[in-house]
């Protein structure tokens, strides 16, 4: 029989290394944070958010490129309009890729 004590349960650690986010991953968290925070979380809001992500790209692809996957999970955390923002993102990506979304071919 197994038996487990609470003296054994180590809590859980992320480990302050992993998680150090540097000034630049802050800075651009927030901008895309406050950006998709200024629509509400409606269809209609949805769309004005997507109307205007383009000019958020650079600044998610960037934090994206530069944070490991427990960083993404606390930027998520910390920042819910960067994390509204990446699922906005995930949906168009699967409507482009399922087909649902059309877009152009390039010439």
């Amino acid at each position: 029989m197994f038996s487990l004590s609470v003296n054994s349960i180590k809590p859980f650690s992320l480990g302050t290394k992993m998680l150090d986010l540097s000034a630049e991953q802050h800075q651009l968290a927030k901008v895309v944070h406050d950006y998709a925070s200024r629509f509400p979380s409606t269809e209609s809001g949805d769309s004005q958010l997507l109307q205007g992500c383009y000019d958020y790209m650079m600044a998610f692809k960037q934090v994206l490129d530069s944070s490991s996957k427990i960083q993404m999970d606390y930027i998520c955390l910390q920042y819910p309009g960067f994390f509204r923002f990446a699922k906005m993102m995930e949906l168009l990506a699967q409507g482009i890729a399922d087909g649902v979304i059309q877009v152009p071919k390039e010439h």
